[in-house]
């Protein structure tokens, strides 16, 4: 073979090289996306069985609400309604609304979720506190949907206000509990709290965060929120982030990128975020190691918190947190998988999976995200 035509020949090989890799990367699959129905089902059947578990079980035939399933789930529920053509709530979310109603109404009578006779002091001071700010928060966010806030919705913020701290170095919060359970139940849960409550008042329809007869308890609400602005714990800036997206007045634009930029930062090479590396203080009470990977909440809290503070969908950061969303939900079971901060658990085990149902509210959360249509009150 001559010079010429061994050129050509290899060429040719390359050309049909080429051509082939071209197909076959034409025909390969793009990764799926979410699954609204999945995402449903996991988030109902995981509320269905906090609401008959034994340990859940409260005086009046009532049931404790839970910052890991029974919160997030109330939040996040109803945005799927569209997607899944519903035309009302789910039998979960009935359930869910029409025991946080009953507590409510019953506000005097009901204990509280860790009385102090068998948890010690001062459990039934946090019980009430943490439990007052959950309860507004469910109900407000169910009555957006009415565009009309309810007696019952006004009632458990009135139920709230009265616990508010008015003095002391938690001035403008709320007791909140701490099993030395992080990152909701610890000694640095109340701005996770106090952000939850800002998150109620201002979501709540009617221009209430605008009501003069509560106007001292928001200012002590928003200067409580304020000290926390440069907290080490970026999971609770993340929360402040959306707290503060909700009630103005409580960043300025500074403080706001501030902790948008602290958030980006940790995102990790895969576009996701670990839940263990959002503050320097978490470790396991049973000397266990970390989970330091991407995980289905460090992921979904840190995106949906910079899509409340206003950075684009489109923007880098988000855009692949999102991204890691969409290819991480367990196309079995439907839910997003982190794992516990605080013991090594069994992940197949109902409380295993606890982080997971967080995880898989607030991954649905950020995936339907409409903050940048309904903005902020």
């Amino acid at each position: 073979m001559d010079r010429t035509a061994g050129a050509v020949a290899v060429l040719s090989s390359c050309l049909g090289t080429c051509l082939i890799v071209a197909t076959l990367g034409a025909q390969a699959p793009a990764p799926a996306a979410w699954s609204a129905k999945t995402a449903g089902a996991y988030l109902d059947a995981r509320q269905v069985w906090w609401q008959n578990w034994p340990n859940a079980s409260r005086d009046h035939e009532t049931f404790c609400v839970s910052c890991h399933t029974a919160v997030p789930y109330a939040i996040a529920r109803s945005t799927l309604r569209t997607a899944l053509h519903e035309s009302g709530p789910s039998e979960a979310e009935k359930a869910l609304i029409a025991n946080v109603t009953k507590r409510v109404r019953m506000w005097k009578e009901v204990e509280p979720f860790y009385p102090d006779q068998l948890r010690g002091l001062p459990k039934t001071s946090e019980s009430r506190g943490t439990e007052s700010v959950m309860n507004a928060l469910i109900l407000t966010s169910r009555d957006v949907e009415a565009g009309s806030l309810s007696d019952d919705a006004r009632l458990a913020l009135d139920n709230m206000w009265a616990l508010q701290f008015k003095t002391g170095e938690q001035s403008g919060a709320w007791a909140w509990l701490n099993f030395t359970y992080q990152p909701w139940e610890s000694a640095d849960s109340p701005l996770f709290g106090a952000s939850l409550a800002a998150v109620a008042i201002g979501t709540a329809p009617g221009g209430y965060a605008s009501t003069p007869a509560i106007q001292d308890r928001v200012k002590a609400l928003r200067a409580y929120l304020h000290k926390g602005a440069d907290t080490p714990n970026l999971f609770n800036r993340a929360m402040l982030l959306w707290g503060s997206s909700k009630l103005s007045g409580v960043l300025s634009a500074a403080e706001r990128q501030a902790s948008i930029d602290a958030l980006v930062a940790k995102q990790q090479s895969d576009g996701g975020w670990s839940i263990a590396t959002l503050a320097p203080n978490y470790k396991r009470q049973d000397n266990s190691a970390l989970d330091m990977n991407s995980d289905g909440y460090g992921t979904a809290v840190v995106t949906f918190a910079l899509e409340q503070a206003g950075v684009a969908r489109s923007q880098t950061n988000v855009s692949r947190g999102l991204a890691w969303l969409n290819q991480h939900q367990d196309r079995t079971d439907g839910r997003w998988v982190a794992s516990s901060l605080n013991k090594q658990r069994d992940p197949a085990s109902d409380a295993g999976k606890f982080m997971s149902d967080a995880a898989t509210a607030f991954a649905v959360l950020a995936l339907t995200d409409t903050s940048h249509t309904q903005g902020s009150r």
